[in-house]
């Protein structure tokens, strides 16, 4: 089959399309042939830095949507022929720029049929992020506040529609130019992070999704209510955050994400009644991984990338 791997840490040039060996399904595993693969800024990091991965070689990849080519020893949920999507376990389950993957078939739910395989690629990863940090994480109830960094970026986007789905009043932040694409998405109030102060601009938050990191994440402690909780899904150490965190009387906390065969099924569902959808920026075919990554790398991305493997 074949697949974009990478011998070298570095630059997208170093993805470079290659032939391996087909996997076969282990027990409780799916073989899964691979129609579209969503793009993460997790992706560029590992390509550049080798993080959870090691070093390499490796394939990188966890956002899968395709169809089951064939199922391991234990397999009841699905069978050959079923159209599913989902996100290989994060990180060490990489793989999914590929003709073909094996992962867990809890990792995986059944693609909505209104959704095209591109579209069902671009939510795993991002969709379950957003769900695990303002669902399970910050236990986000109907009424309450929400700042949603990056409200336009890929797990930003998302966000906001699982947050208004939630009942919540969402205030996100995004260049002026990307204002009505967030409102679209359902946001009640966008803050221009470029010419506002969000800390001035806002108040009374229940609940702060941070993206960004670094500064932004230490000031935007200051926005929550007492009782507030900031929820980070980039790796930083929490004592970083701690001492402002408790003056606040406010908590901090990070998470990272995982797969999750309910909260897949629940994202299906919320796909399929139309109340949450992947905006697609751009598609690049598996060879062309590189561009993608490039693309990815200029910061300007609205929504996701897709990587479209077979027609």
């Amino acid at each position: 089959m074949k697949v974009v791997r990478q011998t070298v840490l570095g630059d997208p040039d170093v993805l470079q399309e290659t032939e391996i060996g087909r996997p076969k399904p282990g027990p409780g595993q799916l073989l899964v042939a691979v129609h579209a693969a969503g793009v993460n800024p997790t992706d560029w990091r590992h390509r550049r830095h080798g993080g959870h991965l090691g070093d390499p070689p490796f394939t990188l990849g966890w956002d899968v949507s395709g169809v089951v080519e064939a199922v391991g020893s234990g397999v009841a949920l699905f069978a050959p022929g079923d159209e599913v999507f989902g996100m290989l376990p994060y990180p060490h389950g990489a793989g999914a720029y590929a003709e073909y993957v094996t992962g867990p078939a809890r990792a995986f739910a059944r693609k909505p049929a209104r959704l095209s395989h591109i579209e069902a690629g671009a939510l795993p990863l991002a969709a379950l992020t957003a769900w695990q940090a303002l669902v399970d994480t910050a236990i986000l109830a109907a009424g309450q506040r929400v700042l949603v960094h990056a409200a336009a970026g890929g797990v930003g986007h998302l966000a906001v529609q699982i947050a208004k789905a939630r009942g919540a009043y969402v205030i996100g932040t995004a260049s002026a130019p990307k204002h009505d694409f967030v409102r679209g998405l359902g946001a009640d109030e966008v803050i221009d992070y470029r010419t506002q102060d969000f800390v001035q601009e806002t108040g009374g938050i229940d609940v702060v999704l941070d993206t960004l990191g670094g500064e932004t994440r230490l000031r935007s402690l200051e926005t929550l209510k007492p009782g507030g909780i900031l929820v980070s899904v980039l790796h930083f150490d929490a004592d970083e955050a701690a001492p402002r965190a408790a003056e606040l009387n406010v908590r901090s906390t990070g998470m990272l994400v995982e797969h999750d065969h309910t909260t897949m099924a629940t994202i299906a569902e919320l796909a399929a009644s139309g109340h949450l959808r992947a905006h697609i920026s751009a598609t690049y075919p598996l060879a062309e991984a590189s561009q993608a990554h490039a693309q990815g790398e200029t910061g300007r991305v609205t929504g996701k990338l897709v990587l479209t493997v077979r027609p």
